[in-house]
């Protein structure tokens, strides 16, 4: 009864005793002890988990989604103008980084799945820093196009790579609140991008001979060198190659026994080689549901890289401008959060998603459909609410429902974040500075990109749905209990 106790404590699902005693037979060091004993170790591995894994991942991330969207920001202080570029050959450039993130997403991230992510992420960031800083020197609309293909071919796998590292280490009631928290860098890189902008692009032009939109792109590219430099020791590999470095050996099969309970039985340590798992991932409906589901929202999420310039429609001066940015994303931030929690709490995702979604929908035909500025400042609220927050629980609903072999994991989020970056190819040409205010195109688009993610998400429920009768039915023919459910 202790350790029955004791797997309920540390996974919130139903697993018959004699399950238990199976899994906790495969780990020496944990097999002898108390329920009082487990749950003690159980804390041990989350408290280092959240208070080293966690912060070094968002600040990486923050780091990441600031050099990405850091253009926008350096477009409003004269970056198009300096370097002579049209509104079609910015957003070419805006297009070319997401080339290049494509590039390197499926096989960065299958290769780390067989390798140490303590050492392949922090050089990945030292990369993709240094051709932030060489951005300055660009002269020309070719040498910026150059320089965002760089970026994007640098960190196509990062994203990816630590959804995956994410889902190795924490349980699928554990990963969507985690998830939100790291996408703070997602999100409050919005936030922090319009404070420095106010700050550095204000306040800075022709010091040392150089424009301010230099000196941004300059200083962003240091602080994240110096990220870089800091996340070599505070990075974890996976479950199964940690070293002591990071947990003791009591922690370490802690770690592998609570992954291994969250998916069913279904061990981390992974079989197979690399293009296996690929394969494994091609051939799977789930695979092609999400990512249909993924690409949808970063189509109701085309927005993010012109806020800075639907912001400025609203008639505000340049720095109130870069300030008025930060609250929809504060929001954005403590919305994702609290449903995020409730997502994995419930371990239900579709109709988290479906609501969050809709909210963007509303607040989308209030920003084409008035200029009353109130009421568009409002909508900006309502547009970030959703996609942010869909595209975290999405992330989180994958690699619960495909949770091993994690080649196969790491393949599905790869394709996933390919196929839904495709629609960087098309969607910076629906908002042209022709456009504004109201950036009809680009509404529409937003629109088109939410009422998609409302179909997927169903039809990815539906097929769960389908997957876990398909189970049922094979436990009444053998009379064999199997725990393992698709989450919905």
């Amino acid at each position: 009864m202790e350790k029955t106790a004791s797997l309920n404590q540390i996974e919130h699902v139903e697993t018959a005793a004699h399950l238990e005693a199976e899994y906790l037979a495969r780990f020496p060091l944990l097999a002898t002890k108390t329920e009082e004993e487990l749950a003690k170790l159980n804390k041990s591995v989350l408290r280092k988990l959240d208070w080293k894994f966690l912060p070094c991942i968002t600040m990486m991330l923050l780091m990441s989604y600031l050099d990405r969207i850091n253009v926008s920001n350096a477009r409003l202080a004269g970056m198009q103008e300096d370097l002579h570029m049209s509104d079609v050959e910015w957003s070419a450039g805006i297009s070319l980084f997401y080339v290049g993130y494509i590039i390197t997403q499926i096989p960065g991230n299958v290769f780390i799945a067989k390798h140490e992510p303590r050492v392949i992420m922090p050089l990945v960031m030292l990369t993709w820093s240094v051709v932030t800083i060489c951005m300055p020197a660009a002269k020309s609309p070719w040498a910026f196009m150059l320089c965002r293909f760089l970026v994007g071919v640098t960190e196509g796998p990062f994203v990816p790579m630590v959804t995956l590292l994410t889902s190795s280490w924490y349980t699928k009631h554990e990963s969507p609140i985690r998830m939100g928290i790291w996408h703070a860098g997602n999100i409050i890189s919005n936030v922090f991008s319009g404070l420095l902008a106010a700050g550095i692009l204000t306040n800075m032009d022709n010091i040392a001979g150089l424009h301010a939109w230099q000196w941004f792109l300059l200083l962003e590219g240091i602080v994240s060198i110096l990220v870089a430099c800091g996340s070599f020791w505070l990075l974890p590999n996976f479950p199964n190659n940690t070293g002591t470095y990071y947990f003791t050996e009591e922690e370490q099969e802690m770690a592998k026994y609570r992954m291994l309970v969250s998916s069913g039985g279904h061990s981390e340590d992974d079989e197979g080689d690399m293009w296996g798992g690929v394969w494994m991932a091609v051939k799977d409906p789930f695979t092609w549901l999400f990512a249909a589901m993924h690409f949808a929202l970063i189509i109701a999420q085309s927005f993010k890289d012109f806020f800075p310039s639907i912001v400025k429609t609203l008639g505000f001066g340049t720095v109130a401008t870069y300030f008025i940015q930060a609250p929809p994303y504060v929001f954005a931030y403590l919305f994702t959060l609290l449903v995020s929690w409730s997502s994995g709490r419930m371990l239900e995702h579709g109709w988290h998603i479906i609501a969050a979604i809709s909210m963007t929908l509303v607040g989308t035909v209030v920003m084409i459909s008035t200029l009353n500025v109130g009421a568009r400042y409002f909508s900006l609220f309502l547009l970030c609410a959703g996609p942010f927050l869909g595209l975290n629980i999405q992330l989180s609903w994958e690699t619960t429902v495909v949770p091993r072999p994690r080649t196969k994991r790491a393949a599905l989020i790869a394709i996933a974040n390919c196929v839904s970056s495709v629609s960087h190819w098309f969607t910076p040409y629906f908002f042209l500075q022709n456009q504004a205010p109201r950036y009809q195109l680009g509404g529409g688009c937003i629109i088109v990109g939410c009422g998609l993610t409302i179909v997927f998400a169903l039809l990815t429920k539906w097929w769960s749905w389908k997957k876990n009768q398909e189970l049922i039915k094979e436990e009444e023919r053998t009379g064999v209990h199997n725990p393992w459910r698709y989450a919905s």
